[in-house]
């Protein structure tokens, strides 16, 4: 063979019966002749040297994965999707270097596609009309391509010599040069910056390079620069003192309080206290350290890509936020995440609702329903594979003709930001000396994301449409999760922390990195080109440099650190570059010795000089908006109003993001026994040792804007503190805002109305409250606009302000949540009414789903008021008063009390005579609020006490009912509204169904959806057959013998840390082991009592759940060797989790007695399923279950690949009878279940955990060690301490070794 001809295997069956159908139906309106449709992978290797036979043989077995379908002989017309040619997929990426750890060191790339092949019912071929048809179905236009043949998929892999250098000759041309290569190149250069660049290479005296242009135009882009936040305003002729941008920073300067960095950093840093933090320390052995530990605060938005490639959008959007937060200071650690999405209406075929028209779209961009299937997944996905709960999240649809104009989300928004820890002393950036190092770290660099930071500048659809590829990206969240470890493991080194400073790479590339980065410290930089890693070597300069590849770092380390830094990549197999060195000149040099030039050389003040001083001169527009008469049937406005997405259940956007790795998470979206999403507010834990933590929660109220811009800005900050308030906070003065603008600049009115907007919150508001808002990001092209048939349409967002509010929290146990409890006896629900009585019912998702806006907004009229509201629930809450809490919001008090009695799972009976004003303006006006559950004894004290307070504005409504299921509301008399909950409930969940029954196993959402109509089921519970309380390990502990336990990880595998503290708690002296420790020998598992496998995404789970690492043993002979050893111990024991059960399971030949493992392979769902689950041991020899037999109680499940896939049925109830299962699943009666969601991936019988016929091997998907305190739990009964039910397992283990 001669090197690096393509090798092609055949795969195994693509695609599951149910997504065949689902393309086929879809085919029944375009290409109805298409009768079959089969699909198959297809791998393509490309090698260095020829192949052995053993070699041949090696790559066969390491393509040899997942499920087992149903395969056939292919035929009809074959249409093959791969990667687009010229990038290389991140499922390449990982898959070559499974194969390289092996043994197939040659291997260049292993690429994969998938082959369809569709058939005629009469045989003919298809017409081109079909094959376009089908296309649109079966690929991403934006990251695939589809081909005709198999050998097509040698243009995959190609070596072209770089392109060369280009200049552009103002010397000769002029200004007109420049301008034509401004729009030749999509640079969005003003004409200020034209003239600006003009003038300064006119004084050098020579011509600019396309690198040069390309850098200028994203460093000093809308995107990175803000002009808009940054200009001077003349606004109806009177010119403003103040920028945007200045209004907002006053909030900072009258109220500083703790921040410790606002503005200057990647996130804001907000300070914390002493905390006890769990880390590895050099020698690998992990331990509690006491450090200052204060908390970051970071929320982004990555709207443009998200409307080209939904979930490559959202997805490198989510990684762009986690990067941000990692980047912050010399070093920090993301902790949990939120997402949000604004689209507009989502037209569900065969589910359009009433208030739903079809105003078209232009064909560059995805539909609102396209975006809510896949960018939701992308982000998830993200989140998921990084390591990063997402625990908060919003969601809007808005789309409505207002004042004469279509107003709507053509241009979505996606929302990600989270929270992480930063050391104190690592805080600050420390200065770069010259000559230091300045690093790479991460992916290399590939032809994607080009002119990301422009593009997103400009409106959707002023772009040019090819240009709009060039800005699409792609995520490999496994590479930024290593990338994050070599962070970690520097930071975790503490005064050694070998990091001086470090940048995230995004907009712009590291051509906007490494000047930022150098610039901040000020000193310049002199580069090598080639020294950047490089996957597409045909690219030119201008794309080597300017390139947006995701998943990098560029940071500076002294040249005495650069080893240990060196070894810490090597050991993370993450890669590293040092691409050039710190200079005293502020002189930007990049060489490129390839073509023996210097593509950059130009100081940085002329690159970073140009202030960029816009100015914006606008007028307020007056608009005429109709009144919305609320006369409507209450009957029909609840069916309408629970089927608004904004208000309905958003289960389908929340089960598909892990919400439990790291066990640092208190409080989740999903609440109660019954698990309904209805949390005010996100909670997470500073430590495995405290019950302080942070909180945070979203305001976001976009469609006031309509009516009343200012209103809508005072309300989101006003619903972001009533859902904060939740939580235990001791003072609002602690609160940090977020605040993320978006609005559609340049369309008439909106200029003024943002301004207005920026000095309601910015001079006025966050002033009058006491708070601050240190962190923020603007998007200020949310217009669409497209031709269609001749006609020019568009449609112009809102101003849209999304506020999240974060907090410090000192008991994260005292959280509140909706759910209301009806066995604590008897009880009353009062309304805090702060819109005191005003009932203004503008931008009212009531208003929305008749397509009406009203004229007149809700407002916060008395900030005091709100001050004082949160005082009053703080203190509610610190005295144990309140049994459940939910605020008042999108779908008014009518939402906040069904969604209070669908998370109770009971009846409710409401009198509204005490409210002033008709029952339809009193249920659904969103004036601001809130709904408290007291106990009857005291609720006229307390509503006493709160009117008081709050100047009359509590009333008694009425008490939760424990004998039916009815929802009654009375008013003066009458009954005026009644349902049954279980009909409610199934309205408002009927848009998740929808949404499940077209993205995952339609099967599975029938089931989850039907689970509303059983009135009996009594939800998660626990019974246990051993006292949690009872420390069976205190003997062996009081020894002070701390066995040592291998806390076992491969590259993506992000659970390790919980892991390691648990089993810390038990006594045991938790290690970090890495593979390549055991790989190079660094490291040996002799020296260790046990072994645990950890859970994540081993690879990114390509090749199979777990597989990729399995293999990466099976087929090393150190790691088989070392293995091998350690299972034939008669003293060993080992437990795999998840990503480590699944890796496991395919080691049973290694494994004595364990030979009845099955495989495990995509969840039944086929989608990842986030779940509590309640599970029931069973007995079994297995030593991590002893003493537990019979017991049932709830559990986190959290993965994509866990249907346990035996031979056959005998070898099932083979496992059963043997007593080999350790785990099944239960419903919530107790009775072993394959029904979804209470077996979340359907696996036979129930059957999750296994063991070995010795007990001291065992496997499991549930994920104990994330739940083995209380307080992780996201449901769990009164009275238990400190620790959970699931600490007995580790327990277990050390008084098993003695």
């Amino acid at each position: 063979m001669s090197s690096l001809q393509m090798i092609s295997l055949r795969g195994s069956a693509a695609l599951s019966d149910f997504r065949l159908d689902k393309i086929l139906t879809a085919l029944k309106a375009t290409a109805p002749r298409i009768s079959h449709l089969y699909a198959e992978f297809w791998h393509f290797a490309w090698s260095e040297t020829t192949l052995t036979a053993a070699q041949q043989d090696t790559l066969k077995k390491i393509l040899t994965y997942g499920p087992k379908l149903h395969e056939e002989q292919p035929q009809g017309e074959l249409l093959l999707v791969v990667p687009r040619p010229g990038t290389i997929s991140p499922w390449a990426s990982r898959a070559t270097d499974i194969a390289r750890h092996c043994g197939l060191e040659a291997m260049q790339r292993l690429e994969r596609g998938v082959a369809y092949y569709a058939a005629t019912a009469d045989g003919t071929p298809l017409t081109e009309a079909e094959k376009q048809a089908l296309k649109a179905l079966i690929h991403d236009r934006m990251t695939e391509a589809v081909f005709p043949t198999l050998e097509d998929a040698a243009r995959l892999y190609h070596i072209a010599e770089p392109a060369p250098l280009a200049t552009v000759d103002i010397l000769a041309g002029g200004k007109p040069a420049l301008e034509a290569a401004n729009s030749e190149m999509g640079l969005a250069l003003s004409p200020d910056e034209v003239d600006y660049l003009l003038e300064n290479f006119t004084r050098i005296g020579r011509n600019p390079t396309d690198v040069e242009l390309m850098m200028f135009a994203q460093a000093n882009s809308e995107h990175c620069r803000h002009k808009i936040f940054n200009a001077d305003w003349v606004i109806d002729g009177v010119k403003q003192d103040k920028s945007l941008f200045a209004m907002i920073r006053n909030t900072h300067q009258l109220n500083p309080g703790n921040t410790v960095v606002a503005y200057s950093d990647n996130a804001s840093i907000v300070q914390g206290e002493t905390t006890r933090r769990f880390y590895p320390q050099a020698d690998g052995e992990y331990g509690y350290i006491e450090e200052d530990m204060h908390f970051l605060m970071k929320v982004e938005t990555h709207n443009h890509p998200t409307a080209i490639s939904p979930f490559a959008g959202a997805a490198t959007g989510a990684g762009g936020e986690i990067r941000d937060e990692g980047a912050t200071g010399s070093g920090s650690k993301p902790k949990a995440g939120l997402t949000g999405f604004s689209v507009s209406n989502l037209n569900i075929p065969g589910f359009k609702q009433p208030w739903e028209t079809d105003n078209g779209k232009p064909s560059r961009i995805a539909s609102a329903l396209q975006i809510m299937i896949d960018g939701p997944l992308g982000g998830a996905a993200y989140n998921n594979e990084f390591g990063r709960p997402n625990i908060a999240g919003y969601f809007r649809t808005l789309e409505l003709e207002a004042a004469g104009e279509l107003r709507g989300y053509h241009k979505p928004i996606m929302l990600a930001g989270g929270v992480g820890n930063i050391s104190a002393k690592h805080s600050k950036k420390n200065p770069i000396p010259p000559g230091a190092c300045l690093i790479q770290l991460g992916g290399p660099a590939m032809l994607i994301g080009l002119g990301g930071g422009a593009a997103s500048s400009m409106d959707t659809g002023a772009n040019t449409e090819n240009l709009d590829f060039d800005s699409v990206q792609r995520g490999n969240p496994e590479l930024e999760r290593r990338a994050q470890e070599v962070i970690d493991r520097c930071w975790q080194l503490g005064d050694d922390n070998p990091i001086l400073s470090i940048h995230d790479v995004g907009a712009g590339g590291i051509s906007n990195a490494f000047p930022e980065l150098v610039n901040d410290a000020g000193v310049g930089a002199l580069f090598e080109l080639r020294n950047v890693h490089n996957e597409e070597p045909g690219m030119s300069p201008r794309e080597l440099w300017s390139n947006e590849a995701q998943e990098r770092y560029v940071m500076a380390v002294a040249v005495e650190d650069l080893a240990r830094f060196a070894e810490i990549c090597e050991r993370e197999r993450c890669p590293f570059a040092v691409i050039g060195h710190a200079t005293e000149q502020r002189h930007l040099t990049v060489a490129d010795s390839h073509f023996d030039n210097k593509p950059v050389d130009m100081d940085l003040s002329v690159l970073l000089g140009k202030p960029p001083k816009m100015t914006r001169t606008v007028t307020h527009l007056e608009r005429d908006l109709k009144p919305f008469d609320a006369k409507v049937s209450l009957k029909e406005a609840a069916e309408r109003v629970l089927r608004l997405p904004g208000v309905a259940d958003k289960t389908f956007l929340i089960t598909i993001g892990d919400r439990t790795v790291t066990g640092l998470i208190a409080r989740d979206q999903m609440v109660g026994p019954w698990q309904v999403p209805v949390a005010d507010v996100a909670v997470t834990l500073a430590g495995y040792e405290t019950y302080r933590g942070e909180a945070f929660a979203i305001g976001e109220k976009a469609p006031l804007a309509l009516i009343d811009a200012p209103a809508s800005g005072r309300m989101a900050i006003a619903e972001s503190i009533t859902n904060i308030a939740a939580s235990r906070i001791e003072h609002l003065s602690d609160l940090k805002l977020s605040a993320n603008w978006m609005a559609p600049a340049g369309h008439p009115g909106e200029d003024a109305a943002l301004f207005d907007t920026v000095r309601a919150v910015g001079m006025e508001l966050c002033p009058q409250l006491g708070i601050s808002i240190p962190v923020g990001k603007d998007s200020m092209s949310m217009k669409t606009v497209w031709e269609e048939g001749g006609d020019k349409k568009a449609v112009t967002a809102p101003i849209s302000l999304v506020v999240t509010a974060f907090a410090p929290t000192p008991d994260a146990r005292q959280t509140l949540t909706p759910q209301l409890r009806t066995d604590l006896g008897d009880s009353k629900l009062i309304l805090i009414d702060l819109g005191n009585g005003r009932n203004r019912m503008g931008g009212s998702a009531l208003a929305q789903v008749y397509g009406a806006t009203d004229n007149v907004a809700p407002d916060l009229d008395k900030p005091e008021q709100l001050k004082a509201f949160f005082e009053q629930i703080q203190a509610l809450n610190a005295a144990g008063k309140l049994l459940a809490y939910h605020d008042r919001s999108d779908g008014g008090l009518f939402v906040t009390l069904v969604e209070m009695a669908f998370a109770g799972r009971c009846g409710i009976d409401i009198d509204l005579s005490a409210l002033s004003g008709d029952a339809v303006s009193v249920l659904y006006n969103e004036e601001l609020g809130a709904v408290i559950q007291v106990p009857a004894a005291e609720a006229s004290t307390i509503a006493e006490q709160l009117n008081q307070a709050l100047q009359g504005c509590a009333h008694v409504l009425g008490a939760p009912v424990t004998n039916n299921h009815g929802i009654i509301i009375r008013q003066h008399g009458e009954v005026v509204f009644a349902e049954l909950r279980t009909d409610l409930h199934r309205m408002w969940s009927e848009t998740t169904y929808q949404m499940q029954k077209l993205r995952d196993n339609p099967v599975c959402a029938q089931q989850e959806y039907d689970r509303i109509l059983d009135v009996q089921d009594p939800g998660l519970h626990q019974y246990l057959t051993f006292d949690i309380a009872n420390k069976i390990e205190a003997p062996y502990v009081a020894t002070g013998v701390r066995p040592r336990m291998a806390v076992l990880r491969e590259q993506g595998v992000n659970g390790q840390v919980e892991m390691a503290a648990a089993f810390d708690r038990a006594g045991f002296q938790s290690v970090d082991v890495h593979m390549s420790d055991i790989i190079s020998g660094r490291v040996s598992l002799k020296d260790f009592a046990g072994v645990v496998a950890c859970g994540g995404f081993s690879y990114g789970d390509v090749l199979g759940a777990g597989e990729g690492w399995a293999k990466s043993i099976l087929f090393n002979s150190r790691a088989n060797d070392e293995f091998s050893a350690f299972f034939q111990r008669e003293d060993s024991f080992a437990l795999g989790i998840c990503n480590g059960c699944q890796m496991m399971s395919n080691l049973r030949d290694l494994i004595p007695g364990a030979s009845h493992w099955p495989h495990f392979v995509r969840n039944r769902s086929e989608q990842f399923e986030a779940r509590v689950a309640m599970v029931e041991v069973l007995d079994s020899p297995s030593l991590f279950f002893s003493g537990m037999a019979g017991s049932r109680m709830p559990i986190a499940v959290a993965h994509g690949e866990g249907f346990a896939e035996f031979s056959d049925e005998s070898a099932v109830n083979s496992v059963l009878a043997d007593k080999l299962v350790s785990i099944r699943f239960v419903d919530n009666t107790g009775s072993a279940t394959e029904t979804y969601p209470f077996n979340p991936n359907g696996s036979p019988q129930g059957i999750t955990g296994l063991t070995t016929r010795d007990g001291r091997f065992s496997i499991m998907m549930p994920h104990p060690e994330r739940v083995f305190r209380t307080v992780q739990h996201s449901w769990h009964p009164d009275g238990w301490g400190e620790d959970g039910p699931w600490m007995r397992m580790f327990r277990n283990a050390r008084k098993f070794i003695g």
